[in-house]
């Protein structure tokens, strides 16, 4: 059987392809081409041209930096502009991912599609890895449920340290046993202010108001801030920490307060993709990659949902994605509004 291989020239995509050829699949590789960074591109296909010349299989070039302009790139800067926190990969993996990717391997007549996340998938569902320090699987719950038939993941049945090992052993693919971890979002390199900064002025000054309407001090720019964010601002007089609560793109404010005020108990998802058919359900969610899954009990209401929590959480901010999780089973996601 046939597979396409999203290959980047790291060693996660290279494991994937390696083991997937081991395993007996036909493999074709495909680099994407997905920002305007010409050496960044030529360095990594030219390692990706390596690795399929060492695997004996094929590998293509896929432009789509114009879909991934419009759809993503411009989608991120826009977010930050209305003070809402995007998540770009997220849109990619549904978009671009497993959606141009998937076209791409209708347009070859190759059934399968794999890439090197890490995360598992039975054709139904989404799971956590098996290495959860490594877990992506949040970052695919807004794919369309229909192409989940067709996706690969090998890398969810491993462990990272086990698969460095592994290649590491291999003459000809040692050096990506060493090489150096990727950036969680591939076109920014160091802030995201600095993707910002290219498009708008975001450093006009504005005023810092409490949850009263009051104004306590100044800040220097609503885009240098986040939701939970606790410097970087003037809070005059503070005797204890303030944390961003909210962002007022509209007036150039930020809303700020103690820890206290910064936990959410319910909060409201538009943008539903579910794996399976349910109305009101009880799972765990997580509201950020970086964060535990908590307790929720979820009510849907055509594309609308809203999240009870069984205990506060902190840090939850419009834009961001909602994950439900029924043990390591993904069942379905929404943006946070």
């Amino acid at each position: 059987m046939r597979v396409l291989v999203g290959m980047s020239g790291g060693i996660d995509s290279t494991f994937t392809a390696l083991h997937l050829k081991e395993m007996g699949y036909s493999v074709v590789g495909v680099y994407m081409k997905l920002h305007e960074s010409s050496e960044y591109h030529r360095e990594n296909f030219e390692r990706v041209k390596r690795v399929s010349r060492y695997l004996g299989i094929e590998s293509k070039f896929l432009d789509l930096s114009r879909k991934f302009r419009d759809e993503v790139y411009n989608y991120f800067v826009e977010s930050y502009k209305m003070g809402i926190t995007p998540n770009p990969c997220v849109k990619c993996n549904r978009i671009i991912k497993f959606g141009e990717m998937v076209d791409f391997a209708d347009s070859l007549e190759i059934e399968k599609v794999a890439t090197g996340h890490y995360l598992r998938c039975d054709g139904n569902f989404f799971y956590k890895a098996k290495d959860e320090s490594k877990d992506q699987s949040y970052f695919v719950a807004q794919v369309k449920r229909d192409v989940l038939p067709r996706l690969i993941f090998p890398l969810g049945e491993w462990i990272k340290s086990d698969l460095k090992s592994y290649i590491g052993k291999i003459g000809g693919l040692e050096q990506f046993a060493t090489q150096k971890e990727s950036s969680e979002i591939c076109f920014v390199e160091d802030s995201y202010v600095d993707i910002l900064r290219e498009h708008m002025d975001v450093d006009i000054g504005g005023e810092t108001v409490n949850s009263r309407g009051e104004v306590v001090g100044s800040h220097r720019g609503y885009m240098h801030y986040t939701i939970g964010k606790r410097r970087g601002f003037e809070v005059r007089g503070a005797t204890t920490p303030h944390y961003v609560l909210s962002i007022d793109a509209e007036r150039n404010r930020i809303v700020v307060g103690g820890r206290g005020e910064l936990g959410v108990d319910s909060f409201k998802i538009a943008g539903i993709n579910m794996f399976e058919n349910l109305e009101k359900f009880d799972a765990n969610v997580k509201i950020r990659y970086r964060t535990r899954d908590v307790s929720c009990s979820v009510t849907l209401d055509g594309d609308v949902g809203y999240v009870k929590l069984r205990d506060s959480v902190f840090g939850v901010a419009k834009g961001q994605v909602a994950v439900f999780y029924i043990g390591d089973r993904v069942i379905g996601s929404g943006i946070i509004v």
